[in-house]
């Protein structure tokens, strides 16, 4: 298996991530997965890359942003279907 190289800037970041984006018709626990690693990954650059510090941090909050999301669905998704095993 070949090793990915951790990025070290903005740049290297959206290379690495942008390519792994599920897309939406992916699980959604893919999709979460993919986000918390993205916020991951652009929290590390806010403090490597000074020069983008700003950039990277809104990245993370918009990737927090879609994780908090999909969260959400995916506890929706838990409600509903206990109600139906409830119900029957």
């Amino acid at each position: 298996m070949k090793k990915v190289k951790e990025p070290r800037t903005l740049a290297e970041a959206h290379e690495l991530l942008s390519p792994l984006c599920p897309g939406q018709d992916r699980p959604l626990a893919e999709r979460l997965a993919f986000y918390r690693r993205s916020v991951q990954v652009y929290e590390r650059i806010a403090e490597i890359d000074r020069a983008h510090h700003h950039e990277a941090l809104y990245w993370v909050g918009r990737e927090r942003a879609k994780a908090e999301e999909i969260e959400g669905r995916i506890r929706q998704q838990r409600e509903v279907s206990g109600r139906v095993d409830s119900a029957g």
